[in-house]
């Protein structure tokens, strides 16, 4: 049976180094929603990646993701698929360590259903973990 974790919203995701990848798309809906255009959005919330592939968003000087506010995620309405995907779609070895996200077995059907919508994904999108 495939394992959902369900996020506690405890942002111990947002304070690991790390890149969070940007999409154009993803780009230009976080300069929407902070009222910026997109290239003011790119010079001061972006950085290249470290692979010179695309832009990440950059960190603040403790390394924790530079629209986290307190214990709350600023842009969380539009935050980048890299951030929904975590951590049922991509973790780390040893997450569980630090995420509070609480494991809960469940079905296959049930998987896709929740992996959807905690991430924004169709349920086409999604296959349970063999």
């Amino acid at each position: 049976m495939p394992i959902f974790h369900e996020c506690q919203r405890c942002t111990a995701c947002c304070r690991w180094p790390g890149q969070v990848r940007l999409t154009d798309a993803e780009i230009a809906r976080l300069a929407k929603f902070l009222g910026l255009r997109d290239g003011e959005f790119i010079e001061r919330f972006t950085r290249l990646r470290d692979d010179r592939r695309g832009l990440s968003l950059v960190e603040k000087p403790n390394g924790e993701c530079v629209f986290l506010d307190g214990n709350d995620c600023s842009v969380q309405s539009v935050k980048p698929q890299q951030c929904r995907d975590f951590p049922n779609l991509w973790n780390f070895p040893g997450f569980e360590k630090t995420c509070h996200a609480i494991p809960r077995l469940v079905g296959e059907e049930e998987y896709r259903r929740l992996v959807a919508q905690a991430t924004g994904r169709s349920l086409h999108e999604i296959e349970a973990p063999v």
